[in-house]
């Protein structure tokens, strides 16, 4: 990770929270739009309006890393997506493995996500009478015995974890333990180490879509309280 440090001289300025940091890559997404436009300068207010934010919430985020904006002249496009990609760690070189070639590791694999964020995944693990000879796309796939003997000949700063549920937590331990940095956890088992430990992100999908359906639920209750009139009083 040749650029490691570039992106360290950011985030240790000052404590920065995790709801800044977690917006980070809307700034990214958006910021790639603009550029993919032809767009080179805009504005905070204009920013807001995208993204659906204040345009205090903008400056105030970014002033964190140290503003990156003129007085008068708002942000330079491609100066920002740059900085913001550094922060983000997109040009850090980071190496990845995915933990269970199933399906879900499998599709993950050809995603072109990982490697326009920076991330090559060089590995894929799975039980031993799977993963002897096959690959994926390209990527070679080993008996997830051989993932020690692995991670000390090619050191890993990523795992993710694909595999069943009831080996999720053994696996975690086992990633702590080589010295794996930072875990992407997709099986809905929660996982919880100190950042001094590793950094864990748990993602949740089936949340997600819970949410969704919550929201459209809310909709269309919505929606039927309107056509039928206010509903009563119980009172009355």
């Amino acid at each position: 990770m040749d650029n490691y440090e570039n992106v360290g001289k950011y985030l240790d300025k000052q404590e920065i929270s995790s709801a800044v940091i977690r917006r980070l890559p809307r700034y990214y997404r958006y910021l790639c739009e603009l550029i993919a436009k032809g767009k080179t300068r805009i504005s905070s207010r204009e920013l807001a309006r995208m993204m659906n934010v204040t345009a205090s919430q903008i400056r105030q985020d970014l002033n964190c890393f140290g503003g990156f904006g003129q007085q008068g002249y708002g942000y330079n496009v491609n100066y920002l997506f740059a900085k913001i990609s550094e922060i983000l760690g997109v040009s850090a070189g980071f190496k990845a493995i995915i933990i269970g070639a199933g399906d879900l590791g499998r599709a993950l694999v050809h995603l072109s996500m990982f490697e326009k964020r920076g991330v090559d995944i060089n590995a894929l693990f799975d039980t031993d009478n799977e993963a002897e000879g096959k690959d994926c796309a390209g990527v070679p796939v080993y008996p997830i015995s051989q993932l020690e003997e692995y991670c000390k000949n090619n050191p890993a700063d990523i795992a993710v974890i694909a595999c069943p549920k009831q080996y999720v937590k053994d696996v975690a331990r086992r990633c702590v333990n080589v010295g794996i940095k930072g875990l992407w956890n997709y099986m809905g088992v929660e996982l919880e180490y100190t950042d001094d430990e590793i950094i864990v992100e748990n993602v949740h999908l089936g949340d997600s879509l819970m949410i969704l359906n919550c929201r459209i639920c809310r909709n269309d209750t919505a929606d039927k309280v309107s056509e039928d009139g206010d509903e009563q009083d119980i009172d009355e």
